[in-house]
């Protein structure tokens, strides 16, 4: 096969950006669900299964973890059965990484799991690997922390 013929084969492979945007949207919200019950040793072993086991998170108020058990670790120590995390409506936005999956990037408030009162918000940005039919997080930015607007 011709680099050409192969260059196109691997385009007609890869979704629409309705596509990929509705796919990655799904992830987020998945991703999510898992978090926000994460107080539920299940439900924190289904949000560990979006990530790869190399994640980088990046915050810019808690630092960086290199691994997804460190991260997971600070997941269970500072967040679960504390506070969940919502999606700002219209706020998601994704961008195909040929080859390689997506970048998605948006604005979430952090919301009290016991009042539902939400006083935190931050922008992310999340790389999204694609491979083997399954989607993993590699790279999270979590910046701009600031208290929510009323």
């Amino acid at each position: 096969m011709s680099a050409l013929v192969a260059c196109h084969a691997q385009a007609t492979d890869a979704p629409s950006p309705e596509g990929l945007a509705e796919a990655i949207a799904a992830q987020d919200a998945s991703v999510f669900e898992a978090f926000n019950r994460c107080a539920d040793p299940a439900q924190l072993e289904a949000h560990a299964g979006h990530f790869d086991p190399r994640v980088e998170f990046y915050h810019d108020a808690g630092g960086v973890t290199w691994t997804r058990d460190e991260m997971l670790a600070n997941t269970r120590r500072h967040a679960c059965g504390k506070y969940t995390r919502e999606l700002v409506a219209g706020s998601l936005r994704v961008h195909p990484v040929h080859g390689f999956g997506a970048i998605s990037q948006g604005t979430h408030r952090f919301c009290q799991a016991t009042s539902g009162t939400c006083e935190g918000v931050a922008d992310f940005t999340m790389v999204w690997r694609h491979d083997a039919g399954a989607w993993r997080i590699t790279r999270v930015l979590s910046y701009g922390h600031r208290a929510a607007a009323d």
